[in-house]
């Protein structure tokens, strides 16, 4: 017997729309037979005709069978249009996506095996279809069926919507633990501009102690110039006042190293250290999760 490559299942449905289509073709050809039957019965009673009633009789048959065979093609194309019907909306509720290929509809060499294997099974045994063609089959999956298929789908969805929610929760945090970064580190620069401003401050006075120094130094010179009595004097106070220049840098230097060691200590730079230290710690953890849910290259 002629196989078409079907399950026997699918070999069976087939099997039964091809007798649904040989039935409806035998009732159009039993149309068209009965078109010219009733020409013969209503026209064909004289013995001669003339060409002209020839032709009129011809062509009042040729629009009777035009019209016949032209509502049963449309009908056929209908009918087709539903049984693919059936199929696609069985599939799409198993969220499948059929293609078809109407350039194989003209493939000789599949139609050749279709005549085949209908002649196999309906021209060469003229029994009845056994009782597997026309037993009961089961239905077709509906809604019920499926249902299994779509609460997992449902789950997914709503899995998938909480994920999504939540990766936008990390990212409003991950934002906002940036933004305050940059809050603490402009917080931490102007800290500095104000430390360096102290220390500015203090190398100002160095500069004007220099300065006197210097002063102190061009005056001793005139002096010296002007009188070798005070020169001795003179030395002494520039000795004198060389040490003090000497206490005076390095009171300025202790000065500025427990002010530089004080600021340290203070409660606001230790605060200030250990949130940027929290948040770095925070922004490393956040960066850690929002990997988890980057999708892999």
């Amino acid at each position: 017997m002629a196989e078409l490559g079907l399950n026997e299942h699918h070999q069976n449905e087939v099997i039964n729309y091809m007798r649904f289509a040989r039935f409806k073709r035998g009732l159009c050809l039993k149309t068209v037979d009965s078109c010219f039957q009733d020409l013969k019965d209503s026209r064909l009673v004289e013995e001669t005709f003339t060409v002209d009633e020839v032709i009129d009789m011809l062509d009042g048959l040729r629009t009777v069978v035009h019209s016949e065979v032209e509502s049963e093609l449309i009908n056929t194309t209908y009918t087709n249009v539903l049984l693919l019907r059936q199929l696609f909306s069985q599939a799409e509720k198993w969220y499948l996506k059929l293609q078809t290929d109407v350039s194989e509809l003209e493939n000789r060499e599949l139609l050749e095996q279709v005549a085949e294997f209908e002649k196999s099974e309906f021209t060469s045994s003229n029994k009845k279809p056994s009782a597997d063609l026309i037993k009961p089959k089961l239905a077709p999956l509906n809604e019920g069926g499926s249902e299994l298929l779509n609460k997992r789908v449902a789950c997914l969805q709503e899995e998938n919507e909480k994920l999504k929610t939540r990766l936008k929760t990390i990212e409003t945090q991950a934002t906002a633990a940036l933004d305050e970064k940059s809050k603490l580190e402009k917080s931490l620069k102007d800290l500095q501009m104000i430390q360096g401003d102290q220390k500015a401050n203090a190398n100002q006075d160095i500069a004007e102690l220099e300065n006197k120094v210097a002063a102190l130094k061009c005056q001793f010179e005139k002096t010296l110039s002007d009188s070798t009595a005070n020169q001795k004097f003179l030395e002494e106070n520039l000795v004198t006042t060389k040490h003090d220049l000497l206490k005076v840098q390095d009171q300025l230097s202790t000065a500025e190293k427990e002010l530089e060691k004080k600021f340290q200590q203070t409660a606001a730079y230790r605060n200030m250290k250990e949130i940027l230290t929290k948040k770095n710690e925070q922004i490393k953890d956040l960066r850690k999760r929002l990997s988890k849910y980057e999708p892999e290259d």
